[in-house]
């Protein structure tokens, strides 16, 4: 079987709901799985469709936690552009996600360094990550893991690229955030299941390049290929023109 497993599907629309989908069979089958979520564009559907479930079925959320990804440096929860806002507003409301259920990084914190090891001992605590639901980004970045000569194995303060930091999330905040709070590539790599999502043509050079097979630190999504237990839903946007089986 192949390493990384892609499921190429017409439109975002069906992506979503075939991401969503795979996501409550994860959950069905471990009740109390840890879920490690992204923000951003691409998986806003599939988390929208999780809130639907819930509607139709209660109580399949009711062991769920959450621990999001990453966050953007100094920015507080409250703040339009902050991941928690993000996280928040389409997962821990809308499933009735519990604080005691729910494992954050603070962006406002005062020391980043204490933050970052305060989330390494969460992560001693409760992990490892059961499912990891992750966006590819235009750099091959996973989380704030951005392309480097070396990548941190654990919870860790970020530079941004300069790509990143154009990020539609933070693009109008004020002062410009230039690092982030993130899981490092290490805490992702064990995880013992990822569902990586993928859409649009802009994501499509990413998605090349993924799916090449070439395993490097100047693309970090590429280490995925490593992990054995990926699958990679896709639009036929991103997916035109490559060589997907």
């Amino acid at each position: 079987m192949n390493p990384l497993h892609i499921i190429v599907e017409t439109d975002y629309e069906a992506m979503s709901r075939r991401a969503a989908d795979c996501i409550v069979e994860q959950i069905r089958s471990k009740p109390d799985l840890l879920m490690c979520v992204a923000t951003g564009s691409s998986p806003r559907r599939a988390y929208e469709r999780l809130a639907e479930k819930r509607q139709e079925q209660p109580q399949l959320f009711d062991r769920l936690r959450v621990l999001k990804l990453d966050e953007w440096g100094g920015l507080p929860p409250e703040h339009p552009g902050a991941c928690e806002t993000y996280v928040r507003r389409l997962l821990i409301e809308p499933l009735g996600v519990s604080a005691a259920r729910y494992l954050t990084f603070r962006g406002d914190a005062a020391e980043m360094t204490a933050e970052c090891e305060r989330v390494r001992e969460m992560m001693r605590q409760h992990g490892p990550i059961d499912l990891a639901v992750l966006g590819l980004g235009l750099n091959g970045h996973l989380g704030m893991n951005e392309p480097a000569d070396e990548l941190i194995a654990g919870p860790h303060v970020a530079p941004l690229s300069a790509e990143t930091a154009r990020h539609a999330m933070i693009r109008d905040a004020n002062p410009p955030v230039r690092f982030g709070l993130t899981l490092g590539m290490g805490d992702l790599m064990q995880s013992r299941r990822i569902v990586l999502l993928v859409n649009g043509a802009a994501k499509r050079e990413a998605l090349r390049r993924l799916m090449s097979g070439r395993v490097t630190t100047q693309f970090p999504a590429s280490l995925l290929w490593l992990h054995g237990g990926v699958t990679c839903f896709c639009d036929r946007e991103a997916a035109a023109g490559l060589d997907i089986p």
